[in-house]
């Protein structure tokens, strides 16, 4: 018998002594399920009685809200290093009747990739964190990218065989790709490009029968749903096979802020007027924010091209901005994200495999604007960023138009398209402890967002299901997939009638909705 079986029985007899389980309960079974399948399971399987348990729950909990005392933990982590270990994994839950959380980067906004708000819940996190393989093709313009990789480490990827090869997805490296291609996923090339799942060709998931599917054998319905219908619903996508966009050799980007004595209300007002209707090649994107004291209307951009043909553009479509040549900087599309991630533009890309990330705590709401809201409603904003207590918080505000007015509603589960202005996120960060300050911070969040209803979409109120929120309730899947909702319900159906793989809002099969 090799060390792993020897040492087997010693795990399962520790985590009898300390948690109280009996053979004739299922987490011993559990365990010994996982062994059967796989001998030199213990080398991936992390109970609470592991030394480790604690760093590693803790090394992707990117928002430490959910990282206290009282937050609910996982009877285990699963680290699988190969898809077989999944296939275990979801069998084994299945028979002994433990649920799974899916885990890639860890940046679930209500932090139900690796907790749930049950307390009395048993669950164990399936950590994707060693499945992060990339293979970039430049001919095809293609890459397969696993579920467990980052947006950095596929950047990096990308950057290290083409520099003018580039993917549509979110700006921020430590967002792992298997949640944020799940729930749609966009970053400052969506206005040209659309969203990361709109450039999925094929996908690799393993389903609640432990089989192992490509987009050929899923099916289309299957395909549809798993490209922005959420994670950890349909099965356990493994990896993504992406379409790979072409920018050019050198993008021009600019930061401009104004305070409201300098016109940091009119700018924001006259945006709204502009930038949906700018070429695809141009993103405007904004933010008005409250930092330390400080109030002021931010504008970011991100133009495929040079300064030289960007500044008349401006001149043109938005004089009111102001931007000088002297605002803008030149680089190529993957010092763009050094730049958006705060990293110095001439340094080393191998700052995007780092995986880890200092956070403050955060909750974070959001909305479709569909009319231009009037200053009155800016001004009213404003005001309420002047609230006592509120260190750090605001609005971002991400531009529409182009590419994402093209794609029908119905292409993917995704429906955010037409008819959509901007996308708004109202958010609060706070690095205080305690229960008292985050429920001050909460309360004040939930009062923007109250005072933000009659500027928003209605019936349904839209939200974007990757900014999760708890507090939408019921009606969470009109506001996060509109009518493409009903044909998520369906397909969850067929594929899990038994709803094994869930959470609080992954779509339910239509015996549990009802």
């Amino acid at each position: 018998m090799d060390t792993a079986h020897r040492s087997f029985p010693i795990l399962v007899a520790l985590f009898v002594l300390l948690f109280g389980v009996t053979s004739s309960q299922p987490y011993e079974e559990f365990l010994q399920c996982l062994e059967f399948h796989d001998s030199n399971i213990t080398s991936i399987v992390y109970t609470r009685a592991n030394s480790s348990f604690s760093s590693l729950l803790e090394s992707s909990i990117r928002n430490p809200r959910f990282d206290t005392s009282a937050t609910p933990k996982p009877l285990l982590i699963f680290t699988p290093r190969q898809i077989s270990h999944i296939q275990s994994a979801i069998r084994c839950s299945r028979a002994h009747r433990i649920q799974i959380r899916v885990r890639s980067g860890g940046h679930d906004y209500e932090g139900l990739s690796y907790s749930t708000i049950s307390p009395s819940l048993t669950f164990l996190v399936l950590d994707l964190r060693n499945l992060r393989a990339i293979q970039v093709d430049v001919p095809s313009k293609t890459a397969w990218a696993q579920a467990g990789a980052t947006l950095g480490e596929l950047y990096y990827a990308i950057a290290a065989e083409s520099r003018t090869l580039a993917f549509p997805a979110g700006m921020w490296p430590t967002v792992g790709l298997g949640g944020h291609i799940s729930g749609g996923g966009y970053g400052s090339l969506l206005r040209k490009h659309g969203i990361a799942a709109d450039n999925v060709v094929d996908a690799q998931v393993v389903d609640v029968e432990g089989r192992i599917l490509d987009r050929a054998s899923m099916g289309e319905d299957l395909f549809w749903a798993i490209r922005g219908g959420g994670g950890n619903t349909f099965g356990i996508v493994v990896a993504w096979k992406l379409s790979l966009v072409s920018v050019p050799p050198t993008v021009t980007l600019f930061t401009v802020s104004r305070t409201a004595q300098h016109k940091g209300i009119e700018l924001f007002h006259r945006w709204q007027h502009v930038v949906d209707k700018l070429p695809d090649d141009l993103i405007v994107m904004a933010s008005l924010s409250r930092d330390n004291g400080t109030i002021l209307a931010s504008f970011d951009s991100l133009f495929l091209g040079k300064t030289d043909a960007l500044l008349p553009l401006l001149e043109q479509r938005f004089p009111e901005l102001g931007v000088s040549r002297s605002d803008c900087i030149e680089m190529s599309w993957i010092q763009s994200i050094l730049y958006s991630a705060d990293f110095p533009i001439n340094g080393s890309l191998e700052v995007l495999r780092n995986r880890t990330t200092g956070s403050a705590k955060f909750k974070g709401k959001s909305d479709y604007v569909k009319e231009p809201i009037p200053i009155s409603g800016f001004e009213g904003i404003w005001e309420k960023l002047k609230e006592v207590g509120v260190q750090t918080g605001g609005l971002i505000l991400a531009s529409y138009g182009g590419k994402m007015s093209e794609i029908p509603e119905s292409s993917i589960p995704f429906p955010h398209r037409a008819g959509n202005i901007y996308q708004v996120e109202e958010v609060a960060f706070w690095v205080e402890d305690g229960v008292e300050a985050a429920d001050g911070y909460l309360n004040w969040l939930r009062g923007l967002y109250e005072y933000m209803t009659p500027y928003v979409s209605k019936n349904p109120r839209e939200a974007y299901a990757n900014y999760r929120d708890l507090d939408i309730g019921r009606s969470w899947g009109s506001s996060y997939y509109k009518n493409n909702f009903d044909r998520l319900v369906r397909v969850k159906t067929a594929v899990d009638p038994a709803n094994f793989f869930r959470n609080e809002q992954s779509i339910p099969p239509l015996s549990s909705w009802r």
